[in-house]
């Protein structure tokens, strides 16, 4: 059997309860800020629970090749920052942002203020992802941004230019543009602001004052004024939720299942997979909840005790949107085995991930049997409470190999993923770690 497929039930059997307690690596999203604003701020920034997967290293590589010396070792990393106006021209050439759109467009914003040329550029998904949505208020901004084959897509090209605030309408409800867009107001003249039509997840407006920046957060607009002193930090990132998605799940359908998930982020603008569990009847529990209060410093954590339920179907849809959109593929997976009809839709942001989502799941979920019906903007799954195993493929996408490693685990019969091991992105021991709770 080639090593990239990976037969499911060579793992747990069919229905084997999960057991036990379980930390899931720090948070991607986090991890990714923690040394970009590390980089930019003055001193020795200490990273705990970083997400030591490809994405965030290819972040550290971006900013070791602009200068910033940061050490990575297997309980912290360490940032050593040197200010606002403290990054390089690359050593190496091209920033290489690997599969990384996070660091891709959050880094388009901190190069757009800088007094060196820069190209950016990643791998041949990385390089069909829309740019456009960074490279238009960048733009706005006076920011010198092009794309290379001026297809709205990376390579990138950033020159040096004066920048200027803006008052900026985002058409999407979208993190990356934000963060993109509050990062140039870092060296703009003037005050920069981002209107959202529904409020996209706040880590960084959160970090950035703890850091040290003048952010200001009011329903769905964002402010930050220039030029601030940014100094360093210690920063624990909690559990990435979107990892403990699949645990969460997993213990869900397995009838018998118990887990308790310790030290996960539950930011409300990230969480939007606890109301959608509470919604399809799901019991999960917060248990030791803490930095709740909505000025405390860091991020909001519980812990989440999750027992077997069984669901029954709901609409996902407008404002939660944007806080789960990298879960919608487990959704769908839970879905299949729910009681009744689920509808997700406002969600054609599916579309720009790394792979289509609203496709790639909907193949997958047919080859196991479920019924399952793609729409410009969504899915309509008719619940069956059953799934059989069939040959599957990753699409060399994180998300869609590990909703599908959990389907197997409720599935009749064998299933194969292909190209498994693109987990590395976000979770490199997320397969040891979920089979571990079956024994």
């Amino acid at each position: 059997m080639d090593k990239q497929i990976m037969n499911i039930k060579e793992n747990p059997s069919k229905n084997i309860p999960l057991r036990g307690e379980i930390t899931v690596p720090g948070d991607k999203s986090i991890s990714h800020r923690a040394v970009m604003f590390g980089s930019l701020a003055q001193g020795k920034t200490r990273i705990t629970n970083f997400l030591n997967g490809a994405d965030c290293l290819s972040t550290i590589s971006c900013f070791q090749n602009m200068g910033i010396d940061i050490s990575v070792t297997p309980g912290e990393v360490i940032v050593n920052g040197k200010g606002l106006h403290g990054l390089s021209a690359p050593l190496k050439g091209t920033l290489d942002t690997g599969n990384s759109g996070t660091t891709t467009r959050l880094i388009s914003g901190i190069l757009a203020g800088q007094n060196f040329s820069s190209r950016l550029s990643g791998d041949a998904s990385l390089n069909s992802r829309p740019m456009k949505r960074v490279i238009d208020p960048l733009t706005q901004m006076g920011a010198d941004i092009r794309s290379e084959d001026d297809n709205g897509c990376c390579p990138l090209l950033i020159r040096p230019a004066r920048l200027h605030g803006i008052a900026y309408n985002s058409p999407v409800a979208s993190a990356q543009v934000k963060s993109s867009v509050l990062l140039a107001g870092l060296y703009a003249e003037g005050e920069t602001k981002v209107t959202e039509p529904v409020l996209s997840r706040d880590h960084t407006e959160r970090m950035l004052r703890q850091f040290g920046a003048q952010v200001s957060s009011v329903g769905v607009t964002a402010s930050i004024t220039p030029e601030p002193t940014l100094l360093s930090q210690d920063i624990q990132v909690p559990g990435d939720i979107s990892s403990a998605t699949y645990f969460i799940a997993a213990a869900l359908l397995v009838p018998g299942s118990e887990v308790l998930i310790k030290n996960v982020g539950i930011n409300e603008t990230r969480a939007g997979i606890l109301k959608v569990v509470s919604d399809m009847g799901g019991k999960i529990e917060l248990k030791n909840a803490r930095n709740l209060e909505k000025d405390a410093p860091g991020e909001p954590v519980a812990d989440l005790l999750v027992k077997y339920s069984p669901l029954k179907g709901t609409i996902v849809e407008g404002a939660l949107i944007p806080t789960l959109i990298d879960e919608i593929p487990m959704i769908a997976v839970m879905a299949a085995m729910a009681e009744g009809t689920t509808i997700i839709r406002d969600a054609a942001e599916l579309k720009v991930k790394e792979t289509n989502r609203i496709d790639t799941v909907t193949k997958n979920l047919r080859k196991m049997g479920a019924d399952i019906t793609p729409t410009d903007d969504g899915m309509i799954i008719k619940g069956t409470g059953h799934l059989k195993g069939a040959d599957l493929d990753s699409y060399l996408d994180h998300r869609i190999a590990m909703s599908f490693a959990v389907a197997s685990m409720i599935a009749d019969g064998e299933t194969k993923i292909k190209d498994r091991e693109c987990v590395n992105i976000s979770y490199p021991s997320f397969y040891e770690d979920l089979y571990s709770l079956c024994r």
